[in-house]
């Protein structure tokens, strides 16, 4: 097939290098436009941008992929399919309805459930045990359209947004190949959502790494390992942030104000919350590195009682 594949992040890499990996002429890559970057903000190439220029593929960055001028660049690329990964952007029903097997997401749920932004993280946040990837030909709609082929994850006992996302980008790039052959041999079905079981994500924000400590202990454990390793869950000690990296739930019971910590150990450091106690495993306290909780304690001394502060 000749193909034009839309993708920004490292989610979509995957699928556009098994899309390669088998055979497709991929004639384009469009991606969203170069970010400034570091310190010094420089410029920085979009992942799927840094594959794209490894392989030879010409890329295309527009600021804004449905105005006039820029499908009328997608036209004469003549392309059999357009496969749309984590892309960023929303395709006007003009794109939708170019290429003769129209355009197919690779969306890291199983939908209906979390259409939108970050169906990783929140997967991981909300405490499912099973997740997944969906193959969809696009509609005008937000993750709407008909579901071509889906395949299962599981959510394993400490799982990362990190570690899923890795999952879920190499399981996304093969059903998306198989997803393709299906369209090429004309044997793919199509499977209207049922709108009425849907469910919708927001962004990921910095903010929402706050940690609310009179949340419960599973909620704020569930919470620290769905923002790992981006943008990071965090508390507050002596004024300064400290980001919590990994931490488990205690089976110890409390009785104290939610951030009270309630025991400090060699290794230990124990955190009241609404419900239940949170041990604090992997930590940084600002203008630190990152360290397990024994060498963050044995450089600076937590006493008991104290609070950490959202």
């Amino acid at each position: 097939m000749r193909v034009i594949f839309m993708g920004t992040p490292d989610f979509a890499v995957a699928s556009l290098e098994e899309i390669i990996k088998a055979g497709h002429e991929v004639v384009l890559v469009v991606t969203q436009p170069d970010k400034p970057k570091g310190r010094g903000k420089s410029l920085a190439f979009p992942p799927v941008k840094e594959c794209a220029v490894t392989h030879g593929i010409e890329v295309f960055q527009p600021k804004r992929i449905r105005d006039d001028a820029n499908v009328e660049y997608l036209k004469k690329y003549k392309p059999d399919i357009i496969i749309v990964a984590a892309f960023g952007q929303i395709l006007p029903k003009s794109i939708l309805d170019l290429p003769k097997y129209g355009c197919v997401n690779v969306h890291a749920s199983l939908l209906p459930r979390y259409r939108g932004a970050a169906p990783i993280q929140w997967a991981v946040i909300n405490g499912d045990e099973i997740t997944g990837v969906t193959t969809m030909r696009m509609d005008v709609g937000l993750d709407t359209g008909d579901m071509i082929a889906k395949r299962e994850v599981r959510i394993e006992k400490g799982e990362t947004g990190g570690s899923l996302f890795d999952k879920l980008a190499d399981t996304g790039a093969k059903l998306c190949v198989e997803t393709m052959e299906l369209l090429e041999k004309g044997t793919a079905t199509f499977t209207p959502q049922n709108n009425d079981e849907s469910t919708h994500t927001r962004m990921i924000t910095k903010e929402l790494g706050n940690i609310d400590w009179t949340k419960s202990a599973v909620e704020i454990e569930r919470l620290i390992r769905g923002l790992n390793p981006w943008p990071s869950a965090f508390t507050h000690l002596d004024d300064k942030t400290f980001k919590i990296w990994r931490a488990e739930v205690s089976e110890e019971a409390g009785d104290f104000e939610p951030g009270c910590v309630i025991r400090v150990g060699k290794s230990e450091l124990l955190v009241q919350t609404g419900a239940g106690t949170l041990s604090l495993k992997e930590v940084q306290l600002e203008g630190k590195k990152r360290m397990d909780i024994a060498s963050f304690l044995r450089g600076y001394p937590v006493e008991q009682g104290i609070f950490l502060m959202q």
